[in-house]
């Protein structure tokens, strides 16, 4: 009897105000989550050439030897980074919604769809998934970590471990307005790992989560912290959404201050 008022007050709330979709706003079915069809399939992957270390297009006619301007610089810290979509909309959208829209339900659907980016080897032990995390002001504003929810949705479905084995420290400022060489130098030394990292992760390979990759300069900062304060073994990068060289700089996503969205 009471499944059955919870159920019909349900569809009649659903009547009274129906939900929207998250990436254009149109109304959904009750069956439709918090995507609609249509954005589902407007979610744009990066496209090939990719570069074999960080996935970002490189064009064609180009060397297959020639290195890649994105990640070249990368230290040997930071593996590889992987990333599901451009930063493009509705991907765009859906990193909003989840980060500043107060949307933390996205989460699940945002990591359904990075599951593609994790090989058959990275499923097992010894890899272990770690959400990047922000800082703790930003933390209590928001109510939860963006990238500890898609960590812990990837962990659901993966049967990984999840260990929140780095903190993030206060300060270092926005990364809105700087240029690469300035937003690696405004994240050098931001993050710490916890006590007992070393007995949580020492030479386990490490699966970093993040919601957006952009330079790669949270990446390199966190991987910094992972392998020298915790010994980690390797680690990689996966995020749901990356930005284009030339999007850097324009994208509306690098505008919102916070983590410094779109600028890593």
């Amino acid at each position: 009897m009471a499944g059955a008022v919870t159920r019909s007050w349900g569809q009649l709330l659903h009547l009274l105000l129906p939900p929207a979709c998250v990436g254009c706003g149109g109304t959904l079915t009750p069956n439709e989550g918090r995507v609609c069809p249509r954005c589902r399939t407007r979610l744009t992957p990066p496209s090939h050439p990719r570069c074999p270390r960080c996935q970002a297009p490189r064009g064609t006619g180009i060397p297959a030897d020639r290195p890649c301007p994105e990640c070249q610089d990368w230290p040997a810290t930071l593996e590889a980074a992987r990333s599901a979509f451009l930063l493009s909309t509705p991907a765009d959208r859906f990193v909003y919604a989840l980060k500043y829209g107060g949307w933390p339900e996205v989460a699940g659907f945002m990591a359904d769809r990075m599951l593609g980016l994790l090989t058959p080897e990275e499923r097992r032990a010894p890899w272990v998934l770690v959400p990047v995390p922000t800082t703790p002001s930003r933390r209590r504003a928001r109510g939860y970590n963006q990238a500890e929810l898609l960590a812990r949705e990837l962990a659901r479905r993966t049967g990984l471990p999840l260990e929140r084995t780095l903190l993030r420290k206060e300060g270092g400022g926005t990364q809105v307005a700087l240029h690469r060489q300035e937003r690696r130098a405004n994240v050098e030394g931001a993050f710490e790992t916890v006590a007992g990292a070393c007995e949580r992760l020492g030479r386990r390979s490490v699966l970093l989560v993040d919601d957006v990759l952009t330079t790669g300069a949270t990446g390199q900062a966190a991987a910094h912290a992972l392998a020298t304060g915790a010994k980690a073994a390797r680690v990689r990068l996966i995020t749901f959404a990356r930005s284009l060289p030339q999007e850097v700089e324009v994208h509306p996503l690098t505008q919102w201050d916070g983590d410094g969205a779109g600028r890593r």
